[in-house]
């Protein structure tokens, strides 16, 4: 693997638990950049904006840092872990207390300068 051929943008502050902020991210790994991009745009879920900045700051550090071709940029990969878990507390009958739990998430997005195209997701 080629240190130079590849950037990372990271975000980790988001506010959605990692198992539903995966399956959004698992469906843009392998993309081209610019299909990534569209399905982000259009997709019906809240997160999708985030994770579009996110992706939209390594493309950025690919063009500036790096001096990569953007036509040529795929996804190569993606990561979703735990971050901190607000404690909230509820009150229930009898005097008694519910715990919420309100779980952040990181994610990492790795993209790639691919001179061909290979497994592409369309």
């Amino acid at each position: 693997m080629n240190q130079n051929l590849i950037a990372i943008a990271k975000d980790n502050m988001i506010r959605i638990s990692p198992t539903k902020l995966s399956l959004l991210v698992n469906s843009i790994v392998n993309m081209k950049v610019s299909s990534a991009v569209s399905q982000l745009q259009f997709s019906s879920k809240r997160i999708s904006r985030t994770i579009l900045k996110v992706l939209n700051a390594a493309i950025a550090n690919a063009e500036n840092n790096k001096q990569l071709d953007i036509d040529k940029l795929f996804i190569k990969e993606a990561y979703v872990g735990k971050s901190l878990r607000m404690k909230r507390w509820r009150p229930r009958a009898k005097g008694r207390a519910a715990s919420i739990i309100k779980p952040f998430s990181k994610v990492t997005i790795v993209v790639e300068e691919r001179s061909e195209i290979k497994k592409e997701k369309i």
